[in-house]
């Protein structure tokens, strides 16, 4: 399965905010069934940057977890967690340079009927 999503960065701060490859993963009870590479790149102070990603999914790292998959496979509704983490440094004036990090996690389920994204909640 691809999964398209847009993934935004949204830095907060007064100057810009240059980060470093990061990665994003998709994870079925625990297990990741797919990963991303999120380019390095730089975000505009109090700005968003914005972009598409995709992520191929496949089942073959699922060994012991395969009846739980064939069962919400059945049920129509697959629950997916998804984990990234985006490092870099804050420049402000060209002087002061600081680490920042931003962490997601998400957790949400996929309608396999309608092929929908459902119940996504992230912190």
């Amino acid at each position: 399965m691809r999964l398209l999503a847009q993934v935004d960065i949204k830095n907060t701060n007064f100057g810009h905010f240059k980060y470093n490859n990061s990665t994003l993963t998709v994870l079925y009870d625990g297990v990741p069934l797919g990963e991303v590479v999120i380019p390095r790149g730089r975000a505009k102070a109090r700005k968003t940057r914005r972009f598409n990603v995709a992520v191929d999914l496949s089942s073959e790292r699922l060994s012991g977890n395969g009846n739980n998959l064939g069962n919400d496979i059945n049920s129509g509704t697959l629950r997916l967690r998804s984990e990234g983490r985006v490092s870099g440094k804050v420049h402000l004036i060209k002087i002061i340079k600081r680490n920042k990090s931003g962490v997601m996690n998400c957790d949400w389920s996929i309608n396999l009927r309608t092929r929908q994204v459902e119940n996504l909640r992230c912190n």
